[in-house]
């Protein structure tokens, strides 16, 4: 399974430096988005999403 950011995303940035996969990227300018394909939720790396963590906005959720 795999994150992913909600439309409320105020575009702050402040999960990219977090990601240990750099699977966080700038989308379309108004949101970001994270690669489906390379984000392995921090298994290996944290306890925990670091993305969701440092959210201000608590826009990052499991992908479904």
């Amino acid at each position: 399974m795999a994150m992913k950011i909600q439309e409320d995303c105020i575009a702050c940035g402040a999960c990219v430096p977090d990601c240990p996969t750099n699977s966080i990227t700038e989308g379309d300018g108004i949101l970001y988005v994270i690669d489906q394909a390379t984000c392995v939720e921090c298994v290996g790396h944290s306890d925990s999403p670091k993305c969701v963590s440092v959210c201000p906005v608590e826009c990052i959720v499991k992908a479904e």
